[in-house]
């Protein structure tokens, strides 16, 4: 009775707004604050130009765990907004419960952060209870979806992701929201999804799907339950609901989960997006070609046709102006499809917009920074796409651009 309350929600709040989604796309003042942050420029003059048109979903517009800088993320509640505001891909992280259930959690131990288990009966279950600071040492706790059941991770209810990690309590662990964020949607909502509930969540919003099979924080195999399971379950659940492979962008940091799925799973395979974390890798450097492993032309060669680094890795600055990288520039020339992320991750971007600005960061000086870098990702770099914690603003300039 519960699994069926659950996914009746979920598809009865998809019901509510498919409608009028299909009608409008809502952008609300935020690209509009933005293009007003903007210095006077040529491309300042051709968003203002777009204000009054009508706006449509758009496949370059990605929701990044559906729109998170306000709802909280891999909810129902999260993804509807999203979808609202044009994204035309929807994501569900990928990970699983103890009895090996595929949900929509970014990271399989974060139920601490980004849900209510803390302060409901399952807190004993989880991996490392809430332990205080204490002698210099962080608050902490750990929570995975691997320690309970399907059954137990409906009863949860999802909360902005966040912890103080200097709290003495639960009920202040479970604060720490950023300040330029919002608890106002997340007081009583939050519904949790399967990785099933948002198929069929997306496909009734009007969005394509870009699962990403997230890593396991358990050894693997794990109860019998192999990679090699855990990466065909994830495209099973597509092919059971009958979406075609051409909807569907899975992806993964694991460069064998994608040869997996190119080998084992060619239609789907074709469109498998490797997520590029080498900046992990000691002496790689996203200037110097050189230090590449795979090179771009290897990955190619392997089957590999979309490539998805983060934003900064894709661009620096040439007298002061934001350019392609070289990393950029080889990604092309070897016929790799970029995708990028994450905008709307950064708050404000005054002070230099941190990680995901760090290349840039000298002529990151106000956030209207944001549309000069998307300008450049798109037109010079030729990205296909970009996530989003608030889809709107991509949503905008595609739809001003005449993008897909």
């Amino acid at each position: 009775m519960k699994a069926l309350k659950v996914t009746c929600l979920v598809l009865g709040t998809a019901a509510a707004v498919s409608a009028a989604q299909a009608e409008t796309v809502q952008l609300g003042p935020r690209p509009f604050f933005l293009i007003d942050q903007m210095d006077d420029s040529v491309l300042k003059s051709k968003l203002l130009s777009c204000a009054e048109r009508d706006f449509e979903r758009k496949l370059f517009s990605i929701g990044h765990r559906g729109a998170p800088l306000m709802f909280p993320e891999h909810t129902v509640e999260s993804n509807v907004a999203a979808a609202r505001m044009g994204a035309g891909i929807l994501e569900c992280d990928v990970t699983f419960t103890k009895d090996k259930e595929l949900v929509c959690r970014h990271a399989q131990d974060d139920l601490h952060t980004t849900t209510n288990i803390l302060s409901s009966p399952l807190a004993p279950k989880c991996t490392a209870g809430f332990a205080p600071a204490a002698n210099g040492a962080d608050a902490s706790a750990e929570c995975r979806a691997s320690d309970i059941t399907l059954a137990e991770f409906r009863t949860l209810v999802g909360k902005m992701d966040a912890a103080d990690k200097t709290a003495q309590t639960v009920e202040a662990y479970m604060g720490g929201t950023a300040d330029w964020r919002t608890d106002l949607y997340a007081a009583s909502t939050g519904t949790l999804m399967t990785h099933a509930e948002s198929i069929d969540l997306f496909r009734t919003l009007g969005a394509k799907f870009t699962p990403e099979l997230k890593a396991p924080a358990v050894a693997m195999p794990f109860d019998g339950f192999s990679q090699e399971d855990y990466a065909q379950k994830l495209i099973d659940e597509y092919k059971a609901a009958g979406v075609p492979p051409e909807d569907v962008w899975a992806q993964s940091f694991n460069l064998n989960d994608v040869l997996y799925w190119i080998e084992n799973e060619p239609e789907f395979g074709k469109q498998a997006v490797y997520l590029d974390s080498r900046y992990n890798v000691e002496g790689f450097d996203p200037m110097k070609p050189e230090t590449f492993e795979p090179s771009m032309q290897a990955l190619k060669d392997m089957g590999v046709n979309y490539l998805a680094p983060p934003t900064w890795m894709l661009v620096t600055l040439a007298e002061g102006e934001i350019v392609p990288s070289a990393y950029a520039r080889e990604a092309r020339a070897a016929g790799l499809n970029l995708i990028t992320w994450t905008l709307e991750r950064s708050g404000p971007l005054g002070g230099g917009g941190g990680w995901y600005y760090q290349s840039i960061k000298d002529a990151t000086t106000s956030d209207g920074v944001m549309f000069e870098l998307l300008h450049v990702l798109a037109q010079d770099v030729g990205i296909v796409g970009v996530f989003s914690d608030w889809p709107a603003t991509v949503t905008y300039y595609a739809n001003c651009m005449d993008l897909n």
